[in-house]
This record gives C-alpha cells, structure tokens and sequence, in this order.
C-alpha cells in the first residue's frame, strides 16, 4: 500500500530513510486520491440519487403532471398554486429537482418517457399531461403515456412545422409559445397605429375585457383615477391596474395612473375605442 515493497531493499542513512518516509506518504495520498473518485465518490452520488424523489403518494389524483421545468412552467406554476390546483413536476436534472424539493413543489426525478416514472407520477388517476421538452422527447412522452392511459395530453412544439406529427402520436392539443408570444408582440406593435382593439377578450355578449398600455403624452399621466372621468367620459370601466409589474385590481379612486401603467379595462366596442383614444 505504502509503495516501498517487502523490505528487499532498506536505506541505513538518514536520507534514505528521509526518502522512504517521503514515498510512503506519497504512496498512501496517492492510494486514497484513487479511493475517492473512484469507489467513495460514485457511492455518494447513488446515496444522493435515491433521495430525490421517484414517485408520488399513493393518495395524489386528479392532479396535472408537467413534465420538464423552465420559465414557461414558472408562471403556470404560480398560476396553479393560486387556484389550488395540484401538480407535480416531472424532470431528469437533478439540480433542477433539488431546486423544486426547496421550494416544496411535488416532483419526481426521471425521464417521462420511462412507464415506470409515468406510473410513479400516478398518470392513471391525472387530469392532464403537459410535455414540455423538445419535440423529438414530446413525441416519445405522448406515446408512452397513451399507451399506459387516455389522459389528456398538451403538448408544447418548437418547430411549428412539427405539430402535425405530435397530434399524431397522440397529443390532444399542441401549442407553440413562440408562435403565440410573436402574435401577441405583432399585435401589440400594430396596436398604436390601428383605430380597432388589439388584443381584446369578449367575455359576455357585447362586452370585452382589454389592456391598454399609457402612451408618451396622454392627457392621463399624473391622475388620480377618480379625476380622469373615464366612466363619464367613455362608459368603460377600469377594473385593474398595472404599476410597476405589479397587478392592482378593483383599484382605488386615488390609485395614479403612470407613464408605465396599463389599464385594465371593460366595455363595449365602442367605449373601449373611446378611452383608447385617451391612452395615446
């Protein structure tokens, strides 16, 4: 172990014996420097490994399983908690999963495409399967979960082009973010040069729920809401108020309105095209 051999060979001056003193260290550093990495190491790392969470309780259904963690899922997340609805995220990076396990999120580790994680995530007794990896993944998740259960896929899609063929393993609704967040920058690029509402949501028969943005050197900036007259005025109603990135609704008569606010508002067609006219 030490590397000096059997005693063959046995130095009688001091600086023979300052030599050996030397290589046995030597020799013993050098056995553990091989120890570690080689057998401590990956023995550790199993150990670690079997605690990240493989499955969920028994008891855990009529849930939403997402599988793949990013930004995207970030705010559906947030979403979900605040509508109580449960979940539990699927993903193979273990830093990621630790990361989830801090934030008390229920998640499994392993790869969705394995039936066995799909079955530790209780897909049978799921609401919905949302695939949020790369198409070549999405297509290999969609089919594993169809074959173990009819559960409801959404499937998101990098390349558009792709959609066709993950509806065609299975994936009952396929959406592609970057398609949607194009749309809606187009429409919000085109909206200060158009007279008709972009972006505008009918909720109840002739009534539509609409974002506007406050414009450089509108008559608004600096008012408190009560002094803008926008009921008299227009007929809509503000039902929200963004400021800062921060989202106010029912907001009060002495809320002011910012160059960077985005009102939130209700009406019809026609009082909405009025009170856009007073955001520009």
């Amino acid at each position: 172990m030490t590397t000096v051999g059997y005693g063959e060979i046995i130095f009688q001056s001091h600086i023979g014996q300052l030599f050996t003193v030397i290589v046995i260290l030597s020799g013993v550093v050098m056995i553990f420097g091989y120890l570690f990495p080689l057998v401590v190491t990956p023995q550790l790392e199993k150990t670690l490994r079997r605690e990240l969470p493989s499955r969920v309780s028994v008891d855990f259904k009529n849930h939403i399983i997402i599988y793949g963690y990013n930004q995207l899922v970030e705010t559906l997340i947030v979403e979900l908690d605040e509508d109580r609805i449960p979940f539990a995220v699927i993903d193979e990076n273990e830093h990621t999963i630790n990361h989830l396990i801090a934030r008390k999120i229920m998640c499994v580790h392993g790869e969705a495409s394995d039936e066995n994680v799909l079955l530790n995530s209780n897909i049978r007794t799921a609401r919905i399967l949302i695939a949020n990896q790369n198409d070549e993944k999405n297509a290999s998740i969609i089919l594993t979960a169809k074959e173990l259960c009819n559960i409801k896929v959404i499937s998101l899609v990098e390349d558009v082009a792709k959609e066709g063929y993950l509806k065609y393993a299975g994936a009952d609704q396929v959406i592609s973010p970057k398609t949607l967040f194009g749309t809606y920058l187009g429409r919000k690029a085109v909206d200060p040069l158009t007279d008709h509402l972009a972006g505008a949501t009918r909720f109840f028969e002739d009534l539509n729920i609409v974002e506007f943005p406050i414009y450089p050197g509108s008559s608004l900036i600096s008012m408190k809401l009560k002094d803008t007259n926008i009921r008299k005025k227009t007929g809509a109603n503000i039902v929200g108020l963004w400021t800062g990135g921060s989202l106010s609704l029912n907001p009060g008569p002495e809320d002011i309105i910012k160059e960077s606010s985005v009102l939130l508002t209700v009406g019809t067609d026609k009082q909405l095209e009025a009170l856009k006219k007073l955001t520009r």
